[in-house]
């Protein structure tokens, strides 16, 4: 299988959907992914770890919103990855994923993830590619660790967004009042590394063990419809059963 290169990948909707349609399709899919989960919760023999990462404003909180909308709350959980605590950096790059890896019987979504630790870091020049590499390799190794020794199954989406429509999502922070909490001045300087972050992106995409999907973001509806029928296909394949009490033998 040949290397992934993300500009070779398209970022829009199919033109032979119709946006309606397809959000209305987004529902029906999101109370499947509700009705699985429920299953999957009183099963415990099974988790899902799911890891979205992206630029900044390709929608990681939105499909988040739109995918898990008929989730039980007491079965699946979501961690926004900031930057470090000063006890955090105390420990390996990957102490905080392990404590917050799912049981069995819940869904874990991370909104960025432990591969800030080789985009952002790497981007930056804090560390150098030796220790990209190592890191990349541990993140390989806790992937298929949880895999193997907790039925977890691991779901990558990286939030494929183009420039042009980044930029019309950042301005909408600053221009649209009921948006403005969203504006962040740094986003606009990590922008300018669009390019170093890219490189960061198929390295880590293209390096990874477990696969990820690459998620057309320019148009929301598109990119909810996109994850939710992953997301539901992986719960099929799962096949989730109510637990039954067992029969009294005479």
């Amino acid at each position: 299988m040949g290397k992934i290169k993300l500009k070779d990948i398209s970022t829009k909707a199919p033109t032979n959907l119709k946006k309606k349609d397809t959000k209305e399709d987004v529902k029906k899919l999101a109370r499947k992914i509700g009705e699985l989960q429920h299953k999957l919760y009183a099963e415990k023999k099974h988790s899902l770890l799911i890891i979205i990462q992206g630029m900044d404003a390709s929608g990681k909180d939105g499909a988040t919103k739109n995918v898990f909308a008929s989730c039980n709350p007491s079965g699946i959980d979501a961690y926004s990855f900031k930057k470090p605590t000063e006890l955090e950096f105390a420990h390996d790059f990957l102490w905080r994923c392990h404590k917050l890896a799912p049981a069995k019987g819940n869904i874990m979504i991370f909104v960025r993830s432990h591969y800030e630790d080789i985009l952002i870091q790497r981007v930056h020049n804090w560390i150098d590619m030796e220790r990209v590499e190592k890191r990349m390799n541990a993140i390989n190794a806790f992937e298929e660790l949880i895999a193997f020794d907790n039925n977890t199954t691991v779901l990558k989406f990286y939030m494929h967004i183009s420039p042009e429509r980044q930029l019309e999502k950042l301005q909408e922070r600053i221009d649209e009042p009921e948006k403005q909490w969203k504006h962040n001045p740094g986003d606009w300087e990590e922008r300018k590394l669009w390019d170093q972050y890219m490189e960061a992106y198929e390295y880590a995409i293209n390096e990874s063990t477990t696969p990820w999907h690459i998620v057309p973001c320019d148009s929301r509806w598109y990119r909810n419809y996109f994850m939710a029928n992953i997301v539901l296909e992986t719960l099929e394949k799962l096949n989730p059963q109510l637990p039954h009490l067992e029969a009294k033998e005479d």
